[in-house]
């Protein structure tokens, strides 16, 4: 992307960057940042950096760092400087940050001399709150001036671990950081890791000045990741197998050499994968190419050494496989870590083998003495970890310090093992054989669990499945336990499944026999208790697949339209969670997690007419999320409902800028709550407010008030697409209000 976007993008926000109401940490996270509640030791860290105290947050990957100092920058004067090792982190923060509505900019060696000139003004300007750099950059001496001509209110030094000698990752540029410190001894400073032992963590604390009562340590756990470790025999099959578990997910395979990388990639890209590579070996552009290209899910699987990876955020991330042997206990956390960032359950598979930890003594042995001490530690705690007979998290996170007390994490190969014997499951298999038969092999497998369990939703019987011999025969088993014995027969070579959006199960001539035949099947299931243990403690909720699929592919759309990765837009966990609670209304769907305002105010119609419509046709209904922002204290309403005391006091006479003042909202949220309002069959009065906001050409406005006469007025989208798409859905809008406070 053009780095002039950003410039552009900057104008917009400072002009338009909502102020919340209650200036506080808490206002922040709900109303910029769109979350529920902070995670462990947000809160203390931030409270900590907003009281002038230097501090030491490590925290794990997905622990939410980046809020630590973006909350503070936006609750302080002047600018909040970000040390950040690679400029795909920069750029990758950024563009989230401009999705959100705060200014910020990053100045580093990917910006063309003009660029780089305009971004210093506008850091001198004071209208910036974020800047991110490089550790070479900020030791410039033109930096270091601008730095002196702003008011700067926090040094952050994200990957604090490249300033320890002890660490995995060492970097002496980071070391100088200390010296910057020095010129600025009035700013506070916030160090932040995933990754540091006891021993990294002092030599950070010493290094930058640090008080030892000002580091917080939040536990290393990634509960939401599965952790396996497998003896590699023959990897290339042991890869296929594993992939073949994640249909069109985002996964990252590290090797250990760029040949091996290059020689797995083929070998997946012959096979059908959508893959490329990753390494040192790659000119600039097409490591550039091939990264853009799996952060914007425009390729699922990247191949990579571990060149790859360190700063990408990308949430998505369902699986990391590691193809060979780490070089460390750092390199494998940090590695793994880049999976399951969003929350939500994603594998980690580590193919062991001892030729690969020879090969690894063979390196380390070519070092310098010092050098071979540190690298044997390193290697020697990675292969306790591998070849550990207990939970994998009690090795894994002693290694950093801490004491993992639980027996059984439910989440590891070794806690697994005793529910991983093969059984006989060839009546679920005949079974659910036979209800793909009998539907006509149409359909994907999560409508063919609900004929088996019985379900009488609108398509079930729209298609008469309610009057199959299969209907309702499943309900000894869980959805869950259906979907898990689907994924082997697919495994196993007995269905197949379309490659497109509906994923549609078929028998495969394999399957036919063994249906016809009753041939014995043996296969997995986990006990329902099992499951559904597991799946709370990793944070996996139940939602709708297909209603999932559309939000992805809608994502996917409004992502290349602006030019960002489709996480920028939405995180998975966003739309898992609306395809989970169904919201059809404004308030409901501000109560999903990450959305925020701005988001709220640019994607609202958007989602709503799609979550409507999917659930129109299906008969669905909304359900309240757990935990949901209506059980914040801030967002509490008593007695009516938000849209209803809007819509009486419209009727009552008050203007619409005068409910945006009185509520504290944006125009389009009064919009959207008088349209919800309406559609409950609630009369609005009439009045010129409606077409007074508009700049709609007379015979545009009459065009799309005979599509609503004619299409009805609950869903935008079918008035959008008759008036050829030129009439914006914020016109549509208020061009409907207008149209429902005409009706009698």
């Amino acid at each position: 992307m053009n780095p002039c976007f950003f410039l552009e993008m900057s104008r917009v926000i400072i002009k338009h960057m909502p102020v919340p109401s209650a200036q506080s940490p808490a206002s922040i996270l709900h109303s910029v940042f769109g979350y529920q509640q902070f995670k462990p030791f947000q809160q203390e860290v931030i409270r900590n950096v907003l009281n002038k105290r230097d501090t030491l947050a490590i925290m794990p990957t997905g622990g939410g760092k980046s809020l630590c100092y973006q909350i503070p920058a936006l609750l302080s004067p002047g600018l909040t400087v970000v040390v950040s090792p690679l400029i795909a982190l920069m750029k990758d923060q950024v563009e989230q940050l401009d999705a959100l509505g705060v200014p910020a900019l990053f100045l580093n060696s990917s910006l063309a001399f003009e660029d780089y000139q305009i971004n210093m003004a506008w850091v001198r300007s004071g209208e910036i709150k974020l800047l991110y750099v490089a550790p070479e950059t900020l030791l410039t001496p033109r930096l270091l001036n601008l730095l002196e001509d702003v008011p700067l209110s926090c040094l952050t030094i994200d990957e604090a671990h490249c300033i320890s000698e002890w660490g995995h990752d060492f970097r002496p540029e980071y070391r100088q950081i200390a010296q910057v410190r020095q010129r600025f001894p009035q700013t506070v400073c916030l160090a932040l890791t995933a990754t540091a032992t006891d021993r990294v963590r002092q030599d950070i604390k010493d290094t930058l000045a640090f008080q030892d009562d000002n580091e917080f340590v939040a536990s290393f756990n990634r509960e939401n990741l599965m952790l396996e470790v497998l003896p590699k025999t023959d990897p290339g099959a042991q890869t296929l197998a594993f992939l073949q578990r994640f249909p069109d997910q985002s996964g990252i395979i590290y090797c250990f050499s760029r040949k091996q990388v290059d020689d797995l990639t083929a070998f997946l890209a012959a096979r059908g994968f959508s893959v490329c590579s990753y390494h040192a070996g790659l000119s600039d552009h097409e490591r550039k190419t091939n990264q853009e290209a799996f952060i914007r899910d425009e390729v699922q699987i990247i191949v990579a050494t571990i060149a790859f990876g360190m700063g990408i955020n990308k949430p998505n991330v369902r699986f990391v496989v590691h193809y060979d042997l780490p070089k460390s206990i750092e390199s494998y956390y940090q590695e793994i870590g880049r999976a399951g960032r969003d929350g939500l359950p994603a594998h980690c598979l580590l193919l062991y083998s001892y030729s690969d930890v020879a090969k690894l003594r063979y390196f380390i042995d070519q070092k310098a003495e010092n050098e071979r001490q540190v690298a044997y530690l390193h290697l020697n705690a990675l292969t306790n970890y591998a070849e550990s007979p207990v939970c994998r998290r009690v090795p894994l996170l002693a290694y950093f310090g801490e004491n993992y007390a639980s027996d059984d994490c439910g989440a590891c190969d070794n806690c697994l093992k005793a529910n991983n014997e093969p059984e006989d499951i060839t009546i679920p298999a005949q079974k659910f054989l036979s209800c793909v038969r009998r539907t006509g092999e149409r359909f994907a497998a999560t409508y063919i669990t609900h004929v088996l369990l019985g379900v009488d939703n609108e398509k079930v019987l729209k298609y008469r499945h309610q009057e199959l011999s299969t209907f309702g025969i499943g309900k000894e088993f869980t959805r869950k336990q259906w979907l898990y014995i689907a994924h082997q027969l697919v495994q196993k070579g007995l269905l197949e499944q379309s490659s497109d959006l509906y994923r549609v199960l078929r028998l495969t001539p394999k399957g036919s026999q063994v249906l016809s035949k009753r041939e014995p099947i043996q296969g997995i299931l986990p006990p329902a208790e099992a499951a559904a243990a597991a799946r709370k403690k990793r944070g996996e909720i139940e939602y709708d697949h297909d209603l999932f699929a559309l939000l992805r592919a809608k994502r996917k759309e409004l992502a290349q339209a602006a030019g960002v990765p489709p996480y920028v837009i939405f995180s998975d966990r966003t739309l898992v969670e609306i395809a989970a609670y169904f919201p059809m209304t404004p308030d409901n769907l501000k109560r999903i997690n990450g959305i925020g305002q701005v988001k709220f105010e640019r994607y609202a119609t958007i989602l709503l007419d799609l979550v409507q419509e999917f659930c129109q046709e299906r008969g669905l209904q909304e359900k309240l999320p757990q935990n949901s922002k209506e059980d914040r204290p801030a967002r509490q309403t008593v007695g009516k409902p938000r849209h209803v005391m809007v819509g009486e006091a419209y009727n009552a006479g008050q203007s619409i800028s005068a409910l945006m003042q009185e509520y504290g909202v944006q125009r389009g949220t009064i919009l959207d709550h008088l349209a919800t309002f309406a559609l409950e069959g609630n009369s609005l009065r009439q009045a010129d407010d409606f077409l007074s906001l508009l700049d709609l050409p007379g015979e545009q406005q009459a065009a799309a008030l005979q599509a609503f006469e004619q299409l009805g007025s609950k869903f935008l989208k079918p008035v959008f697409e008759q008036l050829g798409e030129a009439v914006s859905y914020d016109d549509l809008k208020i061009v409907r209000l207008h149209f429902l406070s005409s009706q009698k």
